[in-house]
This record gives structure tokens, C-alpha cells and sequence, in this order.
């Protein structure tokens, strides 16, 4: 079987929206909402210190006093990252034996991207598509 060599960066969402850890729910709620997002690193000093899915704020969708609730209180901490480079089939590999939604792709400790689980299908996709006759 012919392996690829493709990098991870081919399918990953360049320049993610980030929050820092002391963005309240509402506010991450409404980046989410407004930009189509469903996956958004939390960073202190611009680096990933945790990540926060809308699973991750599902599970408040029924308590009340939530407002006060911040990124920090919420967020997957030392979220998955892989460094810009690393090959798709490592990292799709570790996303579906650790049950991993998402991870941080950075450049010399810098986010440059972040790659789902949808990034992945779409990987798939292409990658059958490009081998289909």
C-alpha cells in the first residue's frame, strides 16, 4: 500500500479565532456562533494553554448563572498540538486512538491553525476522490 506523504497544514483552518482564558461563556458562545466555529484555543502570552468545543459548552446550556463562567473554568486543558509539517496520517492517527476532536497546529510555538475532525473528513474525501478512476 502507497503511503502519503501530505502534511497536516494542507487541511488545517488557517489563523483560528482564539480567546484567552478569561473570555466568559456568552462571549465565546457568540464567536462561535458568528464566525461558524466549533473548535476555539484558549491562549495566554499567544500560546494554547486549552481548547473549548461547542461540546464543551453544551453541558452548560441548562444552568443558569453561567455568565460569570470563563474560558479557564471551561476549556480542555494542554490541548493536542502538533508542530506545522507533521504529517496528516500522525495526527488523524493520534485524533482517533486518543478520541481527539481537534488539534493546534503551530510554527516556533506560534498558533498558525487548527485541524477537526471535519478537516479530516475532508482530507478523506479528496484524498478517495484523487485515487477513485
Amino acid at each position: 500500500m502507497r503511503r502519503l506523504k501530505i502534511p497536516v497544514d494542507e487541511y488545517t483552518t488557517p489563523s483560528p479565532l482564539t480567546v484567552d482564558s478569561r473570555a466568559t461563556v456568552p462571549r465565546i458562545r457568540d464567536i462561535m456562533r458568528e464566525y461558524g466555529v466549533r473548535h476555539v484555543p484558549v491562549v495566554d502570552d499567544r500560546k494554547a494553554v486549552g481548547i473549548i468545543s461547542d461540546r464543551d459548552l453544551r453541558i452548560l446550556d441548562h444552568c443558569e448563572g453561567t455568565d460569570a463562567i470563563t474560558a479557564q473554568d471551561v476549556m480542555v486543558k494542554d490541548p493536542y498540538t502538533v508542530e506545522s509539517g507533521t504529517s496528516l496520517e500522525d495526527v488523524v492517527l493520534q485524533m482517533s486512538k486518543h478520541k481527539i476532536g481537534s488539534a493546534v497546529v503551530s510554527a516556533n510555538g506560534e498558533i498558525v491553525g487548527i485541524f477537526t475532525s471535519t478537516d479530516a473528513l475532508n482530507a478523506l474525501v479528496e484524498i478517495l476522490r484523487g485515487q477513485m478512476p
